[in-house]
C-alpha cells in the first residue's frame, strides 16, 4: 500500500506519517459503530442543525457529497492500513463530529493528533468542492456553533480526564517526553490532581512560570520583541493593498487581511512577518512593543479553507499547514492595533489567526490601555496557530540574523530593530 510521509511538516499539528491519522480515524469510526450498535447515543442538537443546513441547501448538499467523491480512490487516499475505507460521506462525518464534541483530545501515541476535526477533513479540504463549501459564511457560522458546544465541555472539570498519567494522557510518559521540564516551565501544582488544572482549556492556555521567558530589552523602544512562542513562517516587504493571495508563493493581500479596515491604507507598502505556534506551544500572545492599544477588531472567517494550490492532485497532508499565508486573508482572526511609544514605528498591527477547531481569538486588552513589552494581549483556545506583525511603509525594520524562516523563537525575545 502506498504511504504518504511528509519529512517537513510545518506546524507539527498532525503526524508526519499520514497512517497515524488513518489509525486514529479508524479508532473513532469503531467507537461510533459501537455506539450505534448499542443505541446508547443520539446526535446533539447542534449536529442535527448541521445536517439540516447541508440537506436543505442545494449548493451545500452538492458540495458535501462532492468533497468526499473528489478524494481519489487510489492509495494512499482510499483505505487505512487495515483495509477499512476512509470517511466517504457527510453522515459519517457528522457521526464523528458528534463523538468529538463530547470529548477532550488525548495525547495520541508518538505523534500528536491535536486537531481531531482537522484530521477528519484533511483530504476533503484539498478538493474543489471542499474549498467551495468551507469558504461559505453560513458553513463557518455552523462550525462556530458546534465549536461553542465543544468549548462548554472543554472548559468544564469533566474534560480533565485526559490530563492523566496514562499512555494517552497529557501527563503520561509520551506527552512528558514531548514536553520535558513541564513542572518547572509552567505554572502548575505537580502534587495536585491533574497538576492543579481545572479543565482541558485551563491546561491548554497554561502560563509560563515567572522568569521562564524574560522580556529582552524591556525599555528599548528601538527593539521589537517576539509576540508568541513560535516558528518563523515568512517575512515579506512592500505589501500590496490587493494581491492574488491564493497563489503558491502566498502574497499578502493587505485589505483582505485587515478586512478593509479604515486603518488598512496606512500599511500599504509595509512589512509583515508571520510565525506559527505548534500544538505543544504556549498559546498566549504578548505585546512586542511599548505603546497604547489603539483599536481591536474581531473578524469572523473560515476554519477549514486551504489554498487551492495546496489541494489535489498533490494535497497538503496536514492541511491547512502549508496555506498559512492564504488563511491570513480568510480565516477567523483578531486585529490589535498598537500606537507605539517609538514614533519611528508609530501604528503597528498584531494579527492572530484562528486555524481549525475551537479557534477562539480571545483579546484581553482594551482600547486606550497602555502596554509594555511582554504584557499579555490575548490567547488562542484549543486551536489558533499563526500570527503576524504588520508595520507601515517607511518603518525600517531590520530583523536579527537569527530571525529566519523555520527558526524557533521564544516569546519576548528580541527579533528586530527599527532605525
Amino acid at each position: 500500500m502506498s504511504t504518504l510521509i511528509v519529512h517537513h511538516r510545518v506546524g507539527d499539528w498532525l503526524p508526519k506519517d499520514h497512517r497515524v491519522i488513518q489509525r486514529w480515524i479508524n479508532k473513532k469510526l469503531a467507537k461510533v459503530a459501537e455506539r450505534r450498535r448499542r443505541r446508547d447515543f443520539e446526535w446533539h442538537p447542534v449536529i442535527q442543525e448541521f445536517q439540516q443546513l447541508i440537506e436543505n441547501d442545494a449548493d451545500l448538499w452538492m458540495n458535501f457529497h462532492a468533497m468526499f467523491e473528489q478524494v481519489p480512490t487510489k492509495p494512499p487516499y482510499n483505505n487505512d492500513p487495515t483495509g477499512r475505507p476512509q470517511i466517504r460521506d457527510y453522515i459519517t462525518m457528522l457521526d464523528m463530529f458528534n463523538l468529538i464534541i463530547g470529548e477532550a483530545p488525548d495525547y495520541e501515541e508518538n505523534d500528536l493528533v491535536g486537531f481531531p476535526i482537522n484530521a477528519i477533513l484533511d483530504w476533503p479540504m484539498g478538493t474543489q468542492a471542499g474549498l467551495a463549501a468551507f469558504m461559505i459564511p453560513k458553513v463557518n457560522v455552523m462550525f462556530k456553533k458546534m465549536f461553542d458546544v465543544w468549548t462548554e465541555f472543554l472548559v468544564s472539570p469533566a474534560s480533565c480526564y485526559v490530563l492523566s498519567t496514562e499512555d494517552n494522557g497529557w501527563f503520561g510518559p509520551l506527552a512528558s517526553a514531548a514536553m520535558p521540564n513541564f513542572d518547572s516551565t509552567f505554572v502548575c501544582d505537580p502534587s495536585a490532581e491533574y497538576h492543579g488544572f481545572t479543565s482541558w482549556d485551563n491546561f491548554f492556555t497554561r502560563l509560563f512560570r515567572p522568569g521562564v521567558r524574560p522580556v529582552q530589552f524591556p525599555d528599548e523602544n528601538r527593539i521589537i520583541n517576539n509576540a508568541c512562542e513560535s516558528t518563523v513562517y515568512a517575512i515579506k516587504y512592500d505589501i500590496k493593498a490587493h494581491d492574488l493571495f491564493w497563489l503558491k508563493d502566498e502574497p499578502y493581500s493587505l485589505f483582505h487581511m485587515l478586512n478593509n479596515d479604515e486603518l488598512a491604507p496606512q500599511f500599504i507598502g509595509g512589512t509583515i512577518n508571520q510565525a506559527f505556534l505548534s500544538a505543544l506551544n504556549y498559546h498566549r500572545w504578548h505585546s512586542p512593543v511599548n505603546g497604547t492599544i489603539a483599536k481591536v477588531v474581531h473578524i469572523p472567517g473560515t476554519y477549514y479553507a486551504e489554498s487551492p494550490t495546496m489541494g489535489f492532485p498533490n494535497p497538503d497532508p496536514a492541511a491547512p499547514n502549508l496555506s498559512q499565508g492564504f488563511i491570513t486573508q480568510v480565516a477567523a482572526r483578531a486585529l490589535i492595533f498598537i500606537e507605539c511609544d517609538n514614533p519611528a514605528i508609530g501604528l503597528m498591527c498584531f494579527v492572530s489567526v484562528g486555524m481549525a477547531e475551537v479557534s477562539t481569538n480571545e483579546v484581553t486588552v482594551q482600547v486606550g490601555q497602555k502596554v509594555k513589552k511582554g504584557d499579555e494581549l490575548g490567547m488562542f483556545h484549543f486551536g489558533g496557530s499563526t500570527h503576524c506583525l504588520i508595520f507601515r511603509p517607511g518603518v525600517k525594520v531590520t530583523y536579527i540574523p537569527e530571525y529566519v524562516v523555520e527558526a524557533k523563537v521564544n516569546i519576548n525575545a528580541a527579533i528586530a530593530t527599527v532605525e
